[in-house]
């Protein structure tokens, strides 16, 4: 195994934060304040920056614009946290946004679910391994769907540029299965449904999570992991209680205001990023910002709540 891919599964057995993109007022990236976040996450030593996720707004952003936000991601963090330029839609552009990321420096590609409605499940899990194939740095593969079989995700996890699996379905028993099948696969099974899931995830085998919140409370988020890899499932439940209305919130909407949140609670905090674009929720209303506040305050004073 490369140093380069065993550097890549490390991080993702830790905390995949994917950042928001914050926007001037006339609706452009503004690179400044992602330049700050970026900084700001990397100085918290978040092991992964997920560059243009989907808490990035990927889907509403134009391929140059993600090709920016994979740009100061890689210059702002430094060589602090890894960073895996997120890429998408055609496989065509995929493949040209992977190869414009890894120029600019990126470690590591995040292979957006592909979602056109008429794909087949065994084709989307065909999508992946092709990026990987295209890919000189290794690929994570973000699978949204609990339709592929089993020996789609074996695929996957045995291809050698393949990292690892950010699996985001709560599907349990078909993770543990793949993850049963794939014991002779060194690729990382990683939980994509946020913290809120990852004790569960971690109970069938999967390692590290992704996370909004680490926007928000960095903190918070390097507590869960700790407790999760200690194998102290009851001081995450515990540190996660307090988060619980936080991801409930972002679920609302169909998830629709999952970013919405994350950009609203940095509000409160002193960090205007922008709305969110359609078409996400733009703006959460007067009830919901008021127990998103609540959430805040609290957990801004716990600190950890270890």
């Amino acid at each position: 195994m490369s140093d380069k891919l065993q550097t890549v599964r490390n991080a993702l057995t830790g905390i995949s934060g994917v950042p928001v993109t914050p926007y001037e007022h006339d609706g452009s990236v503004d690179t400044t304040k992602l330049t700050n976040l970026i900084k700001s996450l990397a100085s918290a030593k978040v092991h992964n920056l997920m560059a243009a996720g989907n808490t990035g707004e990927f889907f509403t952003l134009t391929m140059d614009e993600v090709r920016k936000v994979h740009a100061v991601t890689i210059e702002a963090a430094a060589g602090n946290s890894l960073v895996s330029a997120a890429v998408g839609r055609s496989l065509t552009e995929a493949k040209a946004l992977a190869k414009d990321a890894i120029a600019a420096g990126a470690d590591a590609i995040m292979g957006h679910h592909p979602m056109d409605p008429f794909a087949g499940p065994s084709y989307q899990a065909g999508y992946f391994l092709e990026l990987a194939d295209f890919s000189t740095v290794p690929v994570i593969a973000y699978v949204r769907s609990d339709a592929f079989s089993v020996a789609d995700f074996r695929r996957l996890a045995l291809h050698p540029n393949i990292a690892g699996i950010k699996f985001a379905s709560p599907n349990l028993m078909l993770l543990s299965e793949v993850i049963r099948s794939t014991l002779d696969a060194p690729a990382i099974w990683v939980c994509g449904l946020a913290e809120g899931w990852a004790p569960a995830f971690y109970a069938m085998g999967a390692r590290g999570f992704t996370s909004g919140l680490v926007n928000v409370f960095p903190e918070r988020s390097h507590a869960i992991h700790r407790a999760l890899e200690n194998g102290d499932f009851g001081g995450a439940r515990a540190l996660i209680d307090a988060i619980a209305g936080f991801e409930a919130l972002r679920t609302k909407y169909n998830n629709g205001a999952n970013v919405t949140v994350v950009k609203e609670a940095l509000g409160m905090l002193g960090s205007d990023v922008g709305p969110v674009r359609l078409p996400g929720v733009v703006s959460l209303n007067g009830e919901e910002r008021q127990a998103l506040r609540a959430i805040v305050d609290r957990v801004k004073a716990e600190g950890l709540a270890a």
